[in-house]
């Protein structure tokens, strides 16, 4: 079960089903789902997506997935999941555009990673990352992830791979 999670100013817990229209608008945004997987989706598509959140990943309690939340409104969306692009688990993340530039992807991107390592017990945690997206990679290495590899994509960009390791010194904690 995907647990709760806080932040100084942010409510990361699981959806539900009265965060569907949020969820659509939030995917539907193409300055937020460019960065997102393939790029952006139909309107149905991200309606399907959203109802595998329930039927597939809750139900089958596949990976931690969380609404991201602000004042109690939708402003984000968390993941953390095995992946075998990386070769282990990779920490994905989104926010709303009116979000932006306040550093919230800071909070929920070192929420994500803290739970990582210290709920799932994982020693180091990935990023995928489209090489044009400056500001997610500078977010990233600002809080120590660093470049470990690129990936070539089918349309010709780079994917930046990058990894932050555990410390070992707060393993003793």
């Amino acid at each position: 079960m995907t647990p709760v999670l806080r932040t100084e100013r942010l409510l990361l817990d699981p959806y539900t089903p009265a965060d569907e229209e949020a969820f659509v608008a939030l995917f539907q945004d193409t300055r937020v789902s460019r960065w997102m997987g393939d790029g952006p989706a139909s309107e149905d598509e991200d309606r399907a997506l959203f109802g595998r959140v329930f039927s597939k990943v809750y139900a089958d309690n596949l990976f931690d997935v969380w609404a991201v939340r602000r004042d109690g409104r939708l402003v984000g969306h968390a993941e953390i999941k095995r992946t075998d692009e990386v070769e282990g688990h990779e920490v994905i993340y989104a926010l709303a555009p009116e979000a932006w530039g306040a550093g919230l992807g800071t909070e929920i991107a070192e929420a994500i990673v803290a739970y990582g390592f210290d709920t799932l017990g994982l020693t180091e945690v990935h990023a995928t990352v489209a090489d044009a997206n400056t500001a997610s990679l500078v977010l990233l290495e600002r809080i120590g992830f660093t470049h470990v590899r690129d990936v070539r994509e089918d349309d010709g960009s780079t994917t930046r791979v990058l990894t932050r390791r555990r410390d070992p010194v707060a393993r003793g904690r």
